[in-house]
């Protein structure tokens, strides 16, 4: 699963649907009842963790920090069901030309990006694979293009099945969009998926009804390795209350022998 959670803030410079007192009963709901073996987060602060994994339970473990100097501030983390993949190695880097230099920016973005990554091994399938989690600049395309091929680089380099989730804040054909799918590298799972649960919704409905077409800058990318059975983007509002402004995309993939 892939879900920006949306910042969390309170206070009457809000309107009521924006405020986490009001969303965070059903961004609980949701994530207790739908129990993903990976989610990557977006826009996650390191107040809201708590409730976050209370949600998941205690089976879940987290790993990447905020994207601020001294790993402060909102973050993209991944968070894992470890009864189920077994952690070999991580890491976050800022998206920029200092990549170990946390808070850094560049590219044309103004505040921090990064992405977090992450090697997982599936016992159950003698599987390995690779996850990255990122949330690119919302403002700058330099940035976002120059993030995706540092992306695409990551996956070049480490040689495995690969997942990447993230809100891209760019839609199909954009040029960041394409520079992740440029010769295979990465495929839309909406696309590579078997079967499709659901309309084929829009990521961005802004607390508004979603629709088919609407703005897509959620994503799940995978590489040709992977075997994507299910895809679905969860419109669901627990308690009647829209978790956030975006909608979390959804995926059942199998990796190893599995993805034959």
């Amino acid at each position: 699963m892939t879900f920006n959670i949306r910042r969390a803030a309170d206070g009457m410079l809000h309107r009521r649907a924006d405020r986490w007192s009001w969303r965070a009963p059903a961004v609980r709901q949701l994530l207790a009842s739908e129990q993903p073996t990976l989610l990557g987060l977006q826009e996650a602060l390191p107040s809201v963790m708590p409730l976050l994994r209370e949600a998941l339970g205690r089976d879940h473990r987290t790993i990447g920090s905020g994207r601020g100097t001294g790993g402060r501030g909102e973050g993209s983390p991944i968070l894992y069901d470890a009864t189920r993949l077994e952690l070999r190695d991580w890491g976050q880097r800022a998206l920029s030309d200092q990549p170990e230099r946390a808070g850094s920016t560049g590219w044309g973005n103004l505040i921090p990006r990064i992405l977090v990554w992450a090697e997982f091994a599936e016992p159950s399938l003698g599987a390995r694979f690779l996850a990255i989690n990122t949330h690119l600049d919302h403002l700058s395309a330099s940035s976002r293009l120059r993030s995706a091929q540092s992306i695409r680089q990551l996956v070049a380099e480490r040689g495995l099945p690969a997942v990447l989730t993230g809100d891209l804040n760019a839609g199909a054909g954009s040029t960041a969009v394409r520079a992740l799918q440029a010769g295979g590298a990465l495929v839309d799972i909406r696309d590579a998926a078997e079967r499709k649960a659901g309309p084929r919704w829009g990521t961005y409905p802004g607390y508004r009804r979603p629709r088919v077409g609407g703005r897509q800058l959620d994503w799940i990318m995978t590489t040709r390795d992977v075997r994507v059975r299910t895809v679905a983007v969860n419109s669901r509002t627990p308690g009647g209350r829209r978790p956030s402004d975006h909608l979390p995309v959804q995926a059942v993939l199998r990796f190893g022998e599995d993805a034959a």
